[in-house]
């Protein structure tokens, strides 16, 4: 079985077109190639409908990192 991480994972690699991605709880846009702001939102509507969540605005904005989307994703799942 998939761990949320292993599935975050898999959303990104998908949106950003990259199968080889690679990505830490430390990682940041700045830093994955392709992660822009259009692809930023790409990524958080593919992350909210893969496990059927919403995030708020203020909830977007306060991921600052990978690591802390995983989080986030996990909490809401409960």
């Amino acid at each position: 079985m998939s761990t949320v991480r292993d599935q975050v994972v898999e959303i990104f690699r998908e949106v950003l077109d990259n199968p080889d991605l690679e990505l830490g709880d430390g990682s940041v846009a700045r830093d994955v190639e392709g992660w822009d702001s259009l692809a930023h939102i790409n990524l958080m509507f593919s992350v909210e409908q893969e496990f059927g969540i919403t995030f708020s605005d203020r909830e977007m904005g306060s991921m600052v990192n990978f690591g802390e989307l995983v989080r986030a994703v996990e909490a809401k799942l409960g």
